[in-house]
């Protein structure tokens, strides 16, 4: 259903992986430092930090995750040409208390940052749960929203494809191995395993070095909260029904290996948006990162159509 890493597992392993690259040597190759800001937004506040110039790109993360869990390698070819803004939703990380409980409510969470921050108007980029809150912003705020990516996501309701229950038990695991979580992520063999493990080792250097924040922390009523309101978002047919009024244009992307998030919502998504196109990836639910060079040449395509 969505992407939710172990963190407390993830932050103790990351420095090992890292390896012997200083922090100053990090810094100087990223060219770049994160500096978390915090905006007031109705009764909370929310962390979020700028990176790149261009046309603003807003990316909404998964279940359980922070700002921070972007695989660097992608934000910097994002970066090249976009204005990236990074955020911890309420309840997460570094912003305030979550006093809200569907996805509606993360979706205004995220327009009152908007406006909060001089943002009228912006293109989304939504992975997993992220792609939830996307959908939802695009449907209730739809002059905030110039463009949409999706990236493996569902659209809810009866017409969702849940992933095997094997996979289905990890998702919904608060605290998973690393194997495990680098197997939902990445195909389960022994170079997609590899390309995982490389994963952490450039998040580990990432925020050794500053590149992103150093901000992992998601409380486990957080983590309870979002999959409640998952739970939820399955068992409405609301949000599917009104995609087929949307008139935002949307990419939706897809892993060709994704257990968690099989590519048929992808699909099922694009058939019903009017304004839509579907592009399949290899790879598995973190597709783009593993195929981050031609996600990132897909996005930026779809944004200059």
């Amino acid at each position: 259903m969505a992407f939710r890493a172990s963190l407390c597992a993830l932050l103790a392993l990351v420095p090992l992986l890292a390896g012997p690259t200083t922090t100053a040597g990090a810094s100087a190759k990223a060219g770049f430092e994160a500096e978390i800001r915090r905006a007031a937004v109705g009764r909370t506040e929310i962390a979020w930090y700028e990176r790149g110039r261009g046309q603003p790109l807003v990316m909404l993360t998964g279940t359980g995750s922070t700002m921070s869990e972007w695989d660097p390698a992608l934000l910097r070819l994002l970066a090249h040409h976009h204005r990236l803004i990074l955020l911890d939703y309420p309840g997460v990380g570094e912003s305030g208390p979550w006093r809200g409980r569907g996805f509606d409510s993360l979706a205004d969470a995220v327009a009152g940052l908007m406006a909060a921050i001089g943002l009228e108007r912006a293109d989304l980029l939504g992975w997993s749960m992220g792609g939830f809150v996307a959908q939802r912003l695009a449907i209730e705020h739809p002059g905030r929203v110039g463009r949409l990516i999706l990236a493996g996501t569902n659209p809810g309701g009866s017409r969702t494809v849940l992933g095997p229950p094997a996979q289905q038990r990890v998702d919904s695991d608060p605290d998973p191995t690393i194997a495990e979580v680098l197997r939902q992520l990445y195909p389960p063999t022994r170079r997609g395993q590899r390309e995982g493990r490389a994963f952490l080792r450039r998040l580990g250097r990432a925020a050794r070095s500053g590149e992103v924040p150093d901000d992992f922390q998601v409380a486990a009523d957080t983590v309870r909260s979002q999959v409640a309101a998952e739970n939820g978002w399955l068992r409405s047919e609301r949000n599917f029904r009104q995609l087929g009024r949307l008139a935002t244009p949307v990419l939706a992307t897809a892993g060709a290996r994704d257990r968690v998030t099989p590519p048929l919502n992808m699909r099922r998504i694009a058939d019903r948006v009017p304004d839509a196109r579907l592009r399949v990836f290899g790879g598995a639910h973190a597709f783009l990162f593993q195929q981050r060079r031609s996600f990132a040449r897909a996005v930026e395509r779809f944004l200059r159509r």
